[in-house]
C-alpha cells in the first residue's frame, strides 16, 4: 500500500506523507496542497480516488479508526455497497423517525 500511495504521489506530483499505526496496518496518507491552487486540488481528488481504490483491492478499509465520516462520504458505496446504505437509511428512520439525531450527517435524513 506505502508503494502504491508512493507511486501515486509521482503520478500526480504531489507530497503525501503517510503515517499510521503499525500494530492493526491503519494508515493516513496526507496530501500536502493549497485548496486555492485548483489545478493542483484537482490532481489531489484523482489521486485520492486511486488511494482508496488501492486500498480496497487490497481488502482494506476507507474508515480508519474513526468511520467513514462526511470527508469520505462520497466513497461509502464504494466501501459498502447500495443494499448497506438503504439498510442503514431505514435503521435511521426506526431509531429516529424526526431526524433529531446527528441531523445532516451522511445517513441523518
Amino acid at each position: 500500500m506505502i508503494k502504491a500511495i508512493n507511486d501515486i504521489a509521482s503520478k500526480y506530483k504531489l507530497q503525501i506523507g503517510t503515517f499510521g499505526h503499525a500494530g492493526d496496518g491503519n494508515l493516513h496518507p496526507t496530501i500536502l496542497t493549497d485548496k486555492r491552487d485548483k489545478e493542483e486540488f484537482h490532481r489531489v481528488e484523482l489521486a485520492v480516488d486511486e488511494i482508496f481504490d488501492v486500498a480496497l483491492s487490497l481488502g482494506g478499509t476507507l474508515s480508519g479508526e474513526h468511520g467513514i465520516g462526511t470527508a469520505k462520504s462520497k466513497w461509502l458505496e464504494k466501501e459498502t455497497s447500495k443494499a448497506t446504505i438503504i439498510y442503514s437509511r431505514r435503521l435511521k428512520k426506526a431509531v429516529d423517525p424526526n431526524y433529531l439525531l446527528n441531523p445532516g450527517k451522511i445517513i441523518g435524513g
